[in-house]
């Protein structure tokens, strides 16, 4: 392993004052010169990216988010790049040397995450992601470069488009990167995501004896158990992970090989079956050929259907935590039936208010990414013939709601609902002057009796069990056993409460 010099800086001030874009060489550090068509500029001398990235910091200094702040969509293009340089070699068309220092180049990325800082280029950029290929194809010759005890910029030995780009177009790599990236970076929300049903499930084991409201709309309706309720919480979250987990399978198709409309011209005919198979022994995931490439490269129906099990994913744990906040609020003159952890001082102005902050965190995080989704859709249709130029945003808007969505969970469940504690007593008072609960006398009493009940008892401000017995409608014993706890919360045979 050899140093990796840092530049990560040189584009983190992208509209200086002057409105110019910085150059990336400062006064006194060594530089070298690169070419493209374009004409000629100054680079640092140990700088792992070139002029083309030099090019992409000038003419996108839009989000100040570079795309090495998405680990998995790095990882993903490295892979997709040793693949081809293995499959190029095999073919016979990159020899050994360069092969084994491109291949060697791209196992060292892969397995350094300090290279990430090298991937400077901004995430949000015009070009169908050629900014991003091009910085990937420096990088890697680069440090394969500086493996091979070269300086960067020698590029007659490895060149980022000959060689690391052989057989490739941004329309194939890109793609196949976002859906390797994407599929890379769901992992880790799916994991958070079974903490958080962990954590639900262990409070409802917790409550599943403490006898509550339930309500609609907002207002009392029949009983159930506290446990039922974290319960059903549980359940959603386990949905959304199948959910997930079946859909980004979508993502395995690729259009590899397709090169610049899917068409695979400048390729071998037995490229892309070769790079496809490398690719597969690399990442270990059945990665397959779309059946056409053509409709693959331009076609970005699987992002958004993806997206929207993402939005749909963060609407629930937004339901969620709006569920938690009512439920605890309070403390005095609110449902109070439980306590959130207090986590930091709620007010600057009134002492002693704690607020549920975590849980309107994770709504607003369910905010941000129901707007990704909108905006996913309108870059779909923005797409034109055989490319799709608005990819970029479609990755930028995946990988932050992918990531996003991770910590909100993992905040969500360590948190908050891991210190959740329930109060019983609050629980069984409301319980107890529970209009609501005359729906469990209906079958004996019939719908009239009990309208009448239920009108007089909220006149009156007493309860229906004392109305019940004042009216001789039902002896206290035969009372007690149709209000029965087990009676009133588990009448279905065969539901089952983790």
């Amino acid at each position: 392993m050899f140093n990796i010099p840092s530049h990560a800086a040189d584009a983190t001030d992208p509209f200086p004052a002057s409105g110019v874009p910085p150059h990336p060489v400062q006064d006194g550090q060594a530089s070298r010169r690169e070419r493209d068509l374009l004409g000629e500029a100054d680079i640092p001398a140990d700088a792992l990216w070139g002029i083309h990235t030099w090019r992409a910091l000038q003419n996108f200094p839009i989000s100040g988010i570079p795309i090495g702040t998405y680990g998995e969509f790095v990882q993903a293009l490295v892979s997709v790049k040793q693949a081809a340089a293995r499959a190029n070699h095999a073919l016979g068309y990159l020899d050994a040397r360069r092969a084994g220092a491109i291949d060697a180049a791209c196992s060292e990325i892969l397995g350094n995450p300090a290279y990430h800082a090298h991937f400077v280029v901004d995430a949000m950029q015009g070009g169908a992601g050629t900014s991003t290929n091009m910085n990937a194809n420096e990088v890697i010759a680069n440090a394969a470069l500086v493996m091979m005890g070269e300086k960067p910029g020698t590029y007659a030995l490895v060149h980022p488009n000959d060689h690391v780009n052989m057989a490739q177009s941004t329309n194939d790599v890109y793609p196949t990167a976002l859906r390797l990236g994407v599929m890379l970076a769901t992992g880790p929300l799916v994991a958070a995501l079974e903490g958080l049903a962990r954590a639900f499930g262990e409070k409802a084991q917790a409550f599943g004896a403490i006898l509550k409201v339930g309500r609609t709309q907002l207002r009392d309706a029949v009983p159930m158990t506290l446990g039922q309720e974290f319960n059903a919480f549980r359940i959603a979250v386990e949905t959304e992970i199948r959910s997930l987990k079946a859909h980004v399978s979508a993502f395995e198709q690729v259009n590899l090989g397709g090169t610049a409309i899917g068409t695979g011209l400048n390729t071998d005919p037995r490229y892309a079956q070769a790079v496809m198979a490398e690719l597969r022994a690399l990442t270990g995931r059945p990665m397959a050929h779309a059946p056409d490439l053509i409709e693959a490269t331009s076609d970005v129906g699987a992002f958004v259907l993806f997206s929207g099990v993402l939005k749909r994913l963060a609407l629930k744990l937004s339901k969620i935590s709006s569920d938690l906040r009512l439920l605890s609020s309070g403390p005095r003159a609110g449902l109070g039936e439980i306590v959130l952890p207090a986590v930091q001082a709620g007010s600057s102005i009134m002492p002693g208010k704690v607020n549920p902050v975590i849980p309107e965190a994770v709504n607003q995080v369910a905010y941000l990414v129901a707007g990704h989704d909108t905006t996913i859709g309108m870059c779909a249709d923005g797409g034109q013939l055989q490319l799709n130029p608005f990819e970029p945003m479609i990755g930028y808007c995946l990988f932050s709601s992918l990531k996003i969505l991770r910590t909100a969970v993992d905040t969500l469940s360590t948190r908050c609902v891991a210190g959740i504690v329930a109060d019983p007593e609050r629980c069984a008072y409301l319980s107890g002057i529970n209009i609501g609960i005359i729906t469990a006398l209906v079958p004996v009493l019939g719908y009239e009796t009990c309208s009448t009940i239920a009108r007089r008892a909220l006149a009156e401000n007493r309860t229906v069990t004392e109305l019940v017995v004042e009216e001789n409608h039902l002896s206290p014993e035969r009372l007690a056993q149709i209000l029965r706890p087990e009676a009133l919360t588990r009448p279905n045979i065969g539901v089952q409460v983790a």
